[in-house]
């Protein structure tokens, strides 16, 4: 009988992992979540994550795209007709994928290496809840009108990097909430999923502050801010695991 639980290259997990990126090709194409490099981005990266790391880990991240899919699209007219959305029908391109799936991905590579699929799949999940918490503020917290900058707290436009608003808030903290309840159902761990909440949402904040201080300056671009959130939110996790009280 075949092991499905089994982590890494094991043939059980290789099985479910090559079925649920079929399934998201089939999803992508039909409801146009993403474009066809981003179909193929999305493709190679839940290889990578479910392969390496585990197909329970291909769950989270998908939570994480089918989510912040319908994020993007919740108001999309009136995000075109203000200039806020990248896209004009809430596609995510390729470079989407990667901005918010690459350390994820790399997370599960690091796994692998030092076999410890255990303490990986929360700091993938964390690494997964700053991506989501970002997604959800920006896209849900670009209509509302109440935006202040992060840095000093004046009123600000939507949509300006740095500019938080209440709506934005409750959003980003529903988006890394959706995520550690999605790592709690895989590992049953509420201490750890409730941080995994805390984190992202945290880690939304450096974001803004990033993005207030050094990308509006031209210091740092969209990516790197992004990876720079996200990489914040892995170290914290880390940190988190690798402490005396565990």
């Amino acid at each position: 009988m075949i092991d499905i639980m089994q982590p890494g290259l094991k043939e059980g997990n290789l099985l479910i992992t090559f079925a649920i990126v079929g399934l998201l090709i089939l999803i992508s194409e039909r409801y146009r979540v993403l474009d066809r490099l981003g179909v193929y981005a999305a493709a190679g990266l839940g290889l990578i994550v479910g392969g390496l790391g585990h197909w329970t880990w291909l769950i989270i991240l998908l939570g994480f795209l089918g989510t912040s899919h319908k994020a993007t699209k919740w108001r999309l007219d009136e995000k075109i007709s203000k200039g806020l959305s990248e896209s004009y029908d809430g596609h995510r391109s390729w470079g989407n994928v990667i901005a918010n799936g690459g350390l994820p991905g790399l997370v599960a590579i690091i796994s692998l290496v030092f076999d410890d699929h255990h303490n990986g799949i929360w700091i993938f999940s964390a690494a997964v809840a700053v991506a989501a918490s970002d997604t959800f503020a920006s896209e849900i917290g670009c209509l509302d009108e109440r935006v202040r900058m992060i840095t000093n707290f004046k009123k600000c436009e939507p949509g300006l990097n740095g500019g938080f608003s209440p709506n934005g808030q409750l959003a980003a903290l529903l988006g890394s909430t959706i995520i550690a309840m999605l790592a709690f159902i895989m590992e049953q761990n509420a201490e750890l999923a409730l941080l995994v909440a805390i984190i992202g949402w945290i880690g939304c904040q450096i974001d803004s502050y990033l993005g207030a201080i050094l990308e509006n300056r031209g210091f740092m671009t969209k990516g790197t801010v992004n990876a720079a959130s996200i990489t914040f939110g892995i170290i914290l996790m880390w940190l988190y695991l690798d402490s005396p009280h565990l």
